[in-house]
């Protein structure tokens, strides 16, 4: 996207600025829980099965001198971030004693992780910001917060066992198991299980018909790298002048519905034949957009090409705790003079 890189280079080159030029700071660790949401999922609201980590770096407080002030907490403050997020759903997974045909989105047998990297500046508000509180004297504070940042990160799946091709494929049966020959009345083939290892790219693999042109381009690829806009509230417990402890909630709304790879329609197969004129690659690509065989029957219609919901775009949580502690030096110029 065109606005990327404008503002990864804004950030980059304000935050030395900001922090060179002060002489006080407070850096954060957050580690915490991520639920993503989106197009996919077998629960019927909030997607909570879809549970994985998160983590970042946090510097703030650096436009605020407590000694100055009077108070450890300003009522606005700005912060930057250094973010990790995993975003994670299979469809294809037991969820609740429920198995197979049993869930909701289970024959659509959908999956992705993405791991997205970023980062982010945002404003806070400190509510109750009190000088008549001393300095060395523990103190709560709520706060609000708003921001923008960018993100990278490219949505895999665990498609294959070891390197990707035809024969080490998954064949998702009705009953929730997945096995290494394709459902039918005469054979069992064996049970299997997914190995862990998310070396499918999607992106690649056009599983939507994305460039394919006929005339024109019907559907543009999307883009590894896009903004997300974090909102969200918490409570600061400063414990001592140096040590801040934290809890935070903050919900990242993004631009794109492509961060799980699923927006719209399932790819034709006259789509995919345009875009994988060798017949390996085709065959691998028709698995890779429709996992099970039963999402679509290759040919555009209201019954089987719809894959995602191309007007709700993708979105995170993510719910944190965090630990700060402030840095001095000696005070300098913008310049370090």
């Amino acid at each position: 996207m065109f606005m990327n890189k404008p503002l990864t280079f804004l950030l980059l080159f304000s935050f030395p600025i900001m922090v060179y030029s002060q002489r006080t700071a407070d850096l954060g660790l957050s580690v915490g829980a991520v639920n993503y949401v989106g197009d996919l999922g077998n629960e019927k609201h909030f997607p909570f099965s879809s549970l994985a980590p998160g983590s970042a770096v946090t510097i703030s407080g650096f436009l605020n001198n407590p000694e100055k002030s009077g108070t450890r907490l300003p009522a606005f403050d700005l912060q930057f971030r250094i973010s990790w997020h995993r975003l994670q759903y299979d469809e294809t997974s037991a969820l609740n004693g429920r198995q197979g045909d049993q869930l909701r989105n289970y024959l659509r047998g959908l999956s992705f992780r993405n791991d997205l990297i970023g980062t982010e500046a945002g404003l806070t508000y400190n509510f109750y910001p009190r000088k008549n509180i001393p300095l060395t004297k523990p103190q709560f504070s709520f706060f609000l917060m708003a921001g923008v940042g960018v993100f990278w990160g490219t949505p895999k799946a665990d498609l294959f066992r070891g390197d990707p091709s035809p024969g080490s494929r998954y064949y998702f049966w009705n009953d929730g198991t997945i096995r290494d020959i394709a459902q039918n009345a005469t054979q069992t083939g064996n049970i299997i299980e997914k190995d862990g290892e998310y070396e499918t790219s999607l992106n690649e693999w056009m599983t939507e018909g994305q460039g394919y042109n006929k005339e024109i381009h019907k559907k543009q690829p999307y883009d590894n790298c896009n903004i997300g806009f974090p909102v969200g509230f918490g409570i600061h417990y400063r414990y001592n002048p140096m040590l801040t402890i934290s809890a935070e909630f903050n919900y990242y709304f993004f631009l794109t519905d492509y961060l799980d790879d699923v927006s719209g329609s399932y790819a034709t197969f006259e789509e995919l034949k345009a875009n994988f004129t060798d017949p390996m690659k085709y065959e691998m690509a028709k698995y890779i957009s429709d996992p099970t065989g039963k999402g679509t029957n290759g040919l555009a219609g209201p019954a089987t090409s719809p894959r995602g919901n191309p007007d709700l775009k993708d979105a995170f949580t993510f719910v944190s705790l965090q630990v700060s502690y402030k840095i001095t030096w000696r005070k300098k110029g913008i310049y370090g003079q």
